[in-house]
């Protein structure tokens, strides 16, 4: 009996050891697959960020440097001639010629059309016939040798009717002088409204002159803008908002009136056009020269990032970039002064930095890579 129980007791503890292993067997085949995928997952992890380390950005990079920035005032202004005319005949007639047409450029007094005058020549010369009669009167009289026959009345009456004759001949002169229409400005000629043949009739208009050598450009500026001119400022024209060609204009005349009902005053700039290529009646941009600073730090407006009404530049450091907190100052078309924030002379990111953030790897390339990068 107690060699059954010996060996019963033997049989149960081996038993249960047998048990035991298998559990532990089984516990480390379900915890082995665990800890295979943290090894994995974490092998997986440092890859991934090394590779991350590796990727550098491409960028094209700039040198800071200094130069001067204006401050303008954008606006609008419409061009007109200060010198036109509108040339009228003083007398009426058939147009027998026209010297000049459209384009033509005329100085003061020249000829540009002939106006039938026969009418005019013969009151001329029935003028100039009664000048001469009562000249020869007068002569008359002053030769006798009887002077107590000649009333001083008869006298001063002839003196009188020689004066009004003299004048009624200079008048019949002046309208043959009138037949011959003249230019009364330089210019060119814009208009021409009749043709050989036509009859004008008295004042009506015959051509229209306009000299575009100088032209006003008038502007109408809000009233806070009055205490930041002067005469004689600088301003550039633009003929139109597509064009980069700048004419160089200067403040002329000042308006000291505000217009109540628009909040505005008026300013006529003096715009030189020797060239011919601005034309009256043209709708023009205008930017006002306010300030100028002279030796400060400027770089292209594109590489500044604007987030949040907060202005960065990207800064070249070593394999890295720094972002940098600036602030602005003047902006003259592509080029923004730097108030503080960077130096002269560092490598700044121009193109590429939208793609970047603080301690970003980079590599600097040429404008061209990049082109053929972003493609």
């Amino acid at each position: 009996m107690d060699s059954l129980n010996t060996s019963v007791n033997v049989g149960s503890t081996v038993s249960q050891a047998n048990s035991k292993k298998t559990t532990s067997m089984n516990r480390f085949k379900l915890a082995l697959p665990l800890v295979l995928i943290s090894v994995l997952s974490a092998c997986s992890g440092e890859e991934e960020v090394k590779e991350e380390e590796k990727y550098a950005v491409p960028v094209e990079t700039t040198t800071v440097i200094q130069g001067d920035v204006s401050s303008f005032y954008s606006t609008t202004a419409t061009l007109e001639a200060p010198e036109e005319a509108k040339v009228v005949t003083r007398i009426a007639g058939l147009i027998e010629k026209i010297k000049v047409e459209e384009g033509d450029r005329v100085t003061k007094g020249q000829l540009l059309a002939v106006i039938d005058a026969k009418r005019q020549r013969y009151d001329l010369a029935r003028s100039q016939a009664e000048v001469e009669i009562i000249e020869q009167e007068l002569n008359r009289l002053k030769k006798m040798s009887n002077k107590e026959f000649i009333s001083a009345d008869s006298m001063a009456k002839l003196e009188y009717n020689l004066q009004a004759a003299i004048a009624k001949r200079d008048l019949a002169g002046l309208h043959v002088e009138e037949s011959m229409v003249r230019s009364p400005i330089d210019g060119v000629v814009a208009t021409r409204f009749v043709k050989t043949g036509n009859m004008a009739k008295e004042f009506e208009e015959l051509f229209y002159i306009v000299n575009q050598d100088e032209l006003h450009g008038i502007v109408h500026l809000p009233e806070q803008q009055l205490q930041s001119l002067r005469l004689g400022q600088d301003a550039q024209v633009f003929a139109n908002k597509h064009s980069l060609e700048t004419v160089h204009a200067k403040v002329l005349r000042i308006s000291p009136v505000v217009d109540a009902q628009s909040g505005t005053f008026k300013v006529t700039l003096s715009v030189p056009n020797q060239t011919a290529k601005l034309k009256a009646g043209m709708f023009t941009r205008v930017e006002l020269r306010y300030d100028t600073h002279t030796n400060v730090i400027t770089v292209p407006y594109n590489a500044v990032v604007n987030q949040d009404n907060e202005f960065a530049l990207y800064v070249i450091d070593g394999t890295n970039v720094d972002r940098r907190q600036v602030s602005l100052g003047y902006r003259e078309a592509d080029t923004v002064e730097i108030v503080s924030g960077i130096e002269s002379g560092e490598q700044i990111v121009i193109r590429g930095q939208q793609n970047l953030k603080d301690q970003s790897l980079v590599e600097v390339i040429s404008a061209l890579d990049l082109a053929s990068v972003d493609k």
